[in-house]
């Protein structure tokens, strides 16, 4: 392992320990780490291929859900890989830059939440105002609302990096963590880190809470809608329509408030618990989001079982030819 090093002003390597104090279950915990990022990759990959490839799923609300399956796929394999090679190979090292990338793709949490915004406007027109969703939600104004989400989520994040850049660094390169995080690499700093604090914690708060209360407007009016409807079958199939969307929303924002504030005020909380937490984190909700979605949703779940049989098919036709 790397000595610790008290001299440079942006150290050539930072030192990952891991989750101190439960060194000796690194390998048993890398064992469902593991089988939980292989099932977010290929569940987000699988997600993302059949919605490509299936014509009847070239809808927005499915191109946004596409942007979810690559932000989840993004978040998961910027940390959870190294989080395993030091689990296993005891490969420590991490250098400047790429922990900087590392802090830079935690913290997509900023596009995930624009992109569930994004989908809750969409299940907002297509219940409220169900004639002119084809009229509101064109493809162009699908686009720019990508572009939208990327490049507020860019404005978020790249402060940031601008804040821990500046820093120098002149302590231990020791951090006490499986992955590089904000205020986890700003804390070595030989600096006031106020700024880094403040912003760390004030911003993803301010701005997820925005979300959270846009969101949360959206889907009342949805609820409102739907129970004003005349048929049972219809609010029935309107409710299932937006149910695997609720789940995923829950299933973000109820581990980032957590996370977020256990962060900031779980001062009595044991490290190793935080860690455990922040590792859980970069890895369920994208293992638990295609799940969902292809559970709860009978266009992808019906499509995924097509793709399969197109996949047999051609399969049996190139092994007969």
């Amino acid at each position: 392992m790397t000595s610790t090093n008290f001299t440079i002003f942006h150290p050539g390597v930072f030192v990952l320990l891991g989750i101190p104090g439960l060194e000796v279950y690194h390998i048993w915990l890398s064992i469902p780490l593991c089988l939980m990022y292989i099932t977010a990759v290929l569940g987000n990959s699988m997600l993302i291929a059949v919605i490509i490839t299936e014509r009847n799923l070239h809808e927005p609300m499915y191109f946004f859900l596409s942007m979810l399956g690559i932000t989840d796929i993004l978040l998961s394999t910027t940390t959870v890989p190294k989080a395993l090679a030091i689990f296993w190979h005891h490969a420590h090292d991490i250098t400047f830059d790429a922990c900087v990338t590392q802090v830079f793709f935690v913290h997509t949490m900023f596009v995930e939440s624009a992109i569930l915004l994004a989908m809750a406007f969409d299940r907002f027109v297509a219940i409220c105002a169900p004639l002119r969703y084809t009229t509101v939600l064109t493809w162009p104004v699908v686009g720019r609302i990508a572009v939208a989400i990327v490049t507020r989520s860019f404005c978020i994040i790249f402060p940031v990096i601008f804040l821990l850049k500046r820093l120098p660094f002149c302590q231990t390169n020791i951090i006490p963590h499986s992955y590089c995080e904000h205020i986890g690499v700003a804390r070595l700093a030989c600096a006031d880190i106020t700024v880094n604090i403040w912003y760390g914690f004030s911003v993803p708060i301010v701005m997820v809470i925005l979300d959270v209360i846009l969101i949360s407007v959206s889907y009342s009016l949805i609820l409102r809608a739907v129970f004003r409807l005349p048929s049972q079958d219809a609010r029935h199939k309107a409710l299932s329509t937006c149910g695997s969307h609720l789940c995923v929303i829950l299933m973000f924002y109820v581990p980032s408030f957590f996370t977020l504030l256990t962060h900031r005020f779980g001062h009595n909380i044991p490290r190793h618990v935080h860690i455990l937490l922040a590792n859980l984190y970069v890895v369920v909700p994208p293992m638990l989001n295609p799940i969902v979605y292809g559970v709860k949703t009978k266009q992808i779940r019906e499509s995924v079982i097509h793709w399969f049989f197109d996949i047999k098919t051609w399969f049996c036709a190139s092994s007969l030819g």
